[in-house]
């Protein structure tokens, strides 16, 4: 870039402003990783495979199928389709954006093109940050593209909506908040609590299976059991709400930007990790084992006196930001309501919502801290 200079009374001169040395990438930069990274057709292939390949191959199946013989083959779209898709695209979105993040991280230095960057006086910040943009635009549309298919297909292609729920075998009506349930619950009490009911002088009772009239088994005042056990009931309902119905809008964006944030976490982690080691397969194989083994295994037991260190796992975090609708697909219900609607599906007792946005914030601060330091400071 060229500056004009006067000086007073002498001639006017240019000057030749550099702005290599800045961090801030460049737009050439950014484009020019973006074509090396789209080039590579495995990769590529990879990425299409596993994040919109999935859902077309089985709804466009599912949609065949019933086009055909819509007596034998249900509507394509149903919720437990759509919730059994999510998981998987979460999961294989993670893998395979740390794959791309770590061939972002580590290629250049394995082919020997580290040197040539670095001969070109850029920075090598703005070098490390040109490849978050363009792995991310190379990532999150491709994912976007296949969720909104299987949104598609599930809000246009899917079973009508039901007015009810089935709870314990009794048929609830929908949207009850906790104070309408609880009054329609205890008014059909004798439909929740379990055993036989029978009308004795002091009220009704519940009788196990061997007892009749109110002798020869445990008797059990079915409103009493109601109030007891009203937590579940109410768990067990919104459970159902969240998995006998097509999710709404509302629900399916906030399940569309988790999962969006679950990929770009595996993007960064990866280039961050591929920075530091400079080898792709070793950056891989790690954040594969971190997310199908160690994240499943942290969340769902306690490890004594380790609670906070399981807390500090960027998966464990997601776990519990993992909106409601994916609930029944995790295996955990966790307690209280979170950030995006999410209720968590963690088997260990939730952080506080400010912890787990900071588990998440670091997470990401702290990888793209490590590789533009690690890229600053290697040798050419």
């Amino acid at each position: 870039m060229s500056a004009t200079v006067t000086t007073a009374g002498g001639p006017t001169t240019s000057v030749t402003v550099d702005h290599r040395g800045s961090w801030l990438p460049t737009w050439p930069m950014i484009t020019t990783k973006f074509m090396e990274l789209r080039k590579r057709r495995g990769l590529m292939v990879a990425i299409v495979l596993l994040t919109l390949a999935l859902p077309v191959l089985v709804l466009g199946l599912r949609l065949l199928f019933h086009a055909i013989d819509p007596s034998h083959y249900g509507p394509a779209g149903s919720p437990s389709v759509f919730e059994g898709l999510c998981d998987p695209i979460a999961q294989f979105g993670f893998i395979i954006a740390a794959a791309v993040g770590a061939t972002a991280g580590a290629t250049d230095l394995g082919e020997g093109m580290f040197r040539h960057l670095v001969i070109t006086g850029r920075s090598r910040v703005a070098l490390f940050f040109a490849r978050i943009p363009s792995g991310l635009a190379l990532l999150l549309p491709l994912v976007a593209i296949g969720f909104t298919f299987m949104c598609l297909v599930t809000a246009f292609e899917g079973t009508p909506q039901p007015t009810s729920v089935n709870v314990s075998g009794v048929s609830v009506p929908l949207n009850l908040d906790e104070g309408q349930l609880h009054t329609f619950v205890l008014d059909h009490a004798s439909a929740f609590a379990p055993g036989q009911v029978f009308k004795g002088p002091n009220g009704v009772i519940t009788v196990g299976p061997g007892g009749t009239g109110g002798t020869g088994g445990t008797g059990v005042n079915p409103q009493e059991f109601i109030r007891s056990n009203f937590g579940s009931i109410y768990q067990d309902y919104l459970d159902a709400q969240a998995t006998e119905l097509n999710p709404p809008a509302n629900e399916m964006v906030k399940i569309g930007l988790w999962i969006e944030l679950q990929v770009a976490l595996g993007f960064i982690i990866g280039l961050g990790l591929g920075s530091l080691t400079g080898q792709r397969t070793v950056t891989v194989i790690v954040l594969v084992a971190l997310q199908i083994i160690v994240t499943p295994l942290l969340s769902s037991a306690v490890i004594p006196y380790f609670l906070n260190g399981q807390r500090l796992l960027v998966g464990v975090a997601m776990e519990q930001l993992r909106p409601a609708a994916l609930l029944s697909v995790s295996g955990h219900h966790g307690p209280g309501r979170t950030v995006l609607g999410g209720r968590g599906a963690l088997g260990i007792p939730p952080m506080p919502t400010w912890a787990m946005i900071s588990v998440i914030v670091g997470w990401i601060v702290a990888w793209t801290g490590i590789g533009a330091w690690r890229m600053a400071t290697r040798d050419a």
